[in-house]
């Protein structure tokens, strides 16, 4: 069970798990429960977010209002007081257990992603980075406020990161593989070059071979009585 509570404010998020898995065709949902205060909040509202952003630069560089940072993705849901028509017509398992033991002021929220997000992505730092690392990630938050247009601050907010995960497939087909040709202006026959791989599927940590296939024939014109060709293959080279 992933839980995020901010010690200063009465304010709760409970996630069953961290991975969602994208189908391709479909994401699993992202569901889970807010526990909240009435009586802190006053006359603010409770939402919840998921975004979706990629970092493309280190947080330390980020100054006068200039982020290395940006949202693909964004879903917003009321949570408290309730809205009806962002409110889960069903609830899944977890979430009715979870309602059953937080009590009265446990509010469900579900978000179904899009199927064109990318999966989380981590760039491997340099040995000189600090901060976050680049890629892309994924967020839940939970905030306080009077409006969506609000600051919010990090004294009223709980976060949650997630990751969007997609499994290689069990039947893998055929190994990828790729060809051109470029000419060449003192030539009137093109190079040949052919690159391919031993498998479909490579995974972290395995040997992924790469088997370079390149032809260079080279042509010249004899003229004496009538015009001849002579054609010697002079580079036929196979590289894993």
């Amino acid at each position: 069970m992933l839980r995020d509570l901010h010690s200063l404010i009465p304010l709760s998020i409970y996630l069953g798990k961290r991975d969602f898995v994208d189908h391709v065709d479909s994401v699993e949902p992202v569901d889970g429960v807010v526990v909240i205060d009435p009586e802190y909040l006053k006359d603010r509202k409770v939402y919840v977010t998921l975004t979706c952003a990629f970092r493309y630069g280190r947080d330390d560089l980020d100054v006068i209002g200039l982020t290395f940072r940006k949202d693909l993705y964004v879903l917003t849901t009321q949570i408290y007081p309730p809205v009806p028509e962002q409110t889960p017509t069903s609830l899944t398992p977890l979430q009715e257990k979870l309602l059953k033991k937080l009590g009265e002021h446990a509010y469900p929220f579900t978000f179904e992603m899009a199927t064109n997000l990318p999966c989380s992505v981590t760039l491997q730092p340099g040995p000189d980075d600090v901060g976050k690392a680049c890629g892309v990630d994924f967020e839940v938050k939970g905030f306080c406020a009077e409006n969506l247009e609000e600051k919010i601050h990090k004294r009223n907010s709980v976060r949650l990161v997630i990751r969007k995960v997609q499994f290689a497939p069990v039947n893998t087909g055929p190994a990828p593989k790729s060809e051109t040709t470029r000419q060449f202006m003192m030539s009137d026959k093109p190079l040949h070059l052919e690159a391919s791989l031993d498998k479909e599927v490579c995974i972290p940590d395995s040997v992924c071979n790469i088997l370079c296939d390149m032809h260079v024939i080279q042509i010249t014109d004899v003229v004496l009585y009538s015009l001849d060709k002579y054609m010697k293959n002079v580079c036929t080279e196979e590289i894993m």
